[in-house]
């Protein structure tokens, strides 16, 4: 089987080859951390996490980097304004960003470099782009001058006019052209600050993480990805100073971008306020459910983000642990389906994966011999640790995180009303059915007996 991607820099589908087939690379942009990240910066991690396994099948081994973002304008305003440092902010961020990622099943990356432990990178790529004349400095600043990388707007095709619509900085007398850009500004006593050939100040956020790339993976990667919201300024950026840095080698070979997430009819984003935080979401819904959810739409499409999708994202996950659980006693290793890993290689073919899930899942409800139950076990547990889904047992998923105990107190109570019943004790039968209810147990009559679960 051959992995096509979706080459944003080309815009086409194109087979995927790794320059060193024993060690494939990747970068993703991380966040930035000053405050819970939304469900939409999720997404990229989720199904690019998912391609970062099926890069390790095929190929034994991968280099994944994704970067932790800890010196930024919006850290400092917070650490100003809460009257601590920025590590005070970032450490608080970046351990919650990891613990609500593992929650969704999203599994570390192999390497996780933070910007202000690159400092000494940063400076030595500005040294030399100044040096070969991609850069100058100007007021305290250093600004990478455009015009002098006859590439730009190559991934984004964007003209000049709306490339410097998009740009993050205002135009400042100091520049030379409007759409250059800023890779290091000063620093007053207020903020935090790092010594350089251009005097005390931090680095602008693009040359982060051209530098942090460059540190751990070469001067030229595999597989670059991000949100698609990040193709013009910030990859388009990261393309001219990388590439003007490594004397015109190739930064990135493939451009993936997942696309945005919807909520209330608009895109999710911190500036409109539409957000749904993962730190609240994975408190309030089973954490499965709503990498189901991500799943659920190919990545480079918007995906409508709402109540219903996660309610459903549920009942599916019912289903398919439903189908585990009564196959309990069949004894089986997980196996991944071919057509599983076709879907995926065929540029992360998600809803086409989740299909071959649901019909496996079909055929094990109506399978009769061993053999075909183990058979489609096997593929079933497969198919979900391709897409790193049903690898809890089915009896923690109906269980939803209940304390320990508690399901044996569940199906005690079951079982006293099926005697109470046997008994033509209906009342008790009543009351107990009554207390379920009022507990959210959903009670579900089948041909192996009742089964419960947590509506």
């Amino acid at each position: 089987m051959t992995l096509r991607l979706h080459n944003n820099l080309t815009r086409q589908l194109e087979p995927f080859a790794p320059l060193d087939a024993s060690a494939p690379t990747m970068y993703v942009c991380g966040p930035t951390v000053y405050n819970y990240v939304h469900i939409g910066n999720a997404r990229g991690p989720v199904v690019f996490g998912v391609l970062a396994n099926l890069l390790r099948r095929r190929y034994g081994a991968l280099r994944y980097a994704r970067n932790i973002t800890d010196v930024d304008d919006k850290i400092n305003a917070a650490a100003k304004e809460q009257g601590v440092p920025i590590s005070a902010i970032t450490d608080r961020f970046a351990a919650a960003y990891r613990e609500d990622m593992a929650a969704l099943g999203v599994v570390p990356p192999d390497i996780e470099p933070e910007a202000t432990a690159h400092i000494p990178h940063i400076i030595a790529m500005i040294e030399d782009l100044v040096g070969s004349g991609h850069a100058y400095a100007a007021e305290g600043h250093v600004l990478f001058s455009v015009s002098s990388f006859k590439g730009y707007g190559k991934l984004s095709r964007r003209d000049p006019e709306e490339m410097l619509a998009g740009a993050r900085v205002e135009v400042a007398p100091y520049k030379r052209d409007a759409g250059d850009f800023v890779l290091w500004k000063p620093s007053s006593d207020d903020l935090p600050g790092w010594d350089s050939p251009w005097g005390v100040g931090r680095p602008g956020w693009h040359i982060e993480c051209s530098a942090m790339a460059a540190a751990h993976l070469g001067p030229t990667i595999d597989i670059h990805a991000g949100g698609v919201d990040l193709q013009f300024p910030h990859h388009e950026n990261e393309i001219a100073q990388s590439e003007c840095a490594h004397g015109g080698q190739t930064f990135a070979r493939f451009w993936l971008h997942n696309g945005m997430l919807n909520f209330g009819g608009a895109k999710m984003s911190k500036s409109l306020g539409n957000i749904e935080r993962v730190h609240d979401l994975v408190r309030q819904h089973p954490p499965e459910a709503l990498r189901y959810a991500l799943l659920s739409a190919h990545y480079r499409q918007p995906l409508d983000w709402s109540d219903n999708l996660i309610e459903q994202s549920i009942r599916t996950l019912d289903r398919l642990y439903g189908t585990l659980r009564d196959l309990v006693d069949i004894d089986a290793t997980a196996e991944i389906p071919a057509a599983v890993e076709a879907a995926l290689d065929d540029d992360l073919n998600t809803p086409l994966a989740l299909a071959e899930v649901a019909r496996i899942a079909s055929d094990a409800r109506k399978a009769e011999s061993a053999d075909d139950k183990a058979r489609l076990k096997r593929e079933l547990l497969g198919a979900g640790l391709a897409l790193g889904l049903l690898q809890q047992a089915p009896s923690a998923w109906f269980s939803r995180g209940a304390e320990a105990g508690d399901d044996a107190r569940i199906q005690a109570l079951i079982d006293e009303r099926l005697a109470a019943k046997q008994a033509r004790d209906f009342a008790r039968a009543d009351a107990i059915r009554d207390q379920l209810a009022a507990e959210n147990i959903v009670l579900e009559d089948t041909a192996q007996g009742v089964r419960w679960k947590r509506g």
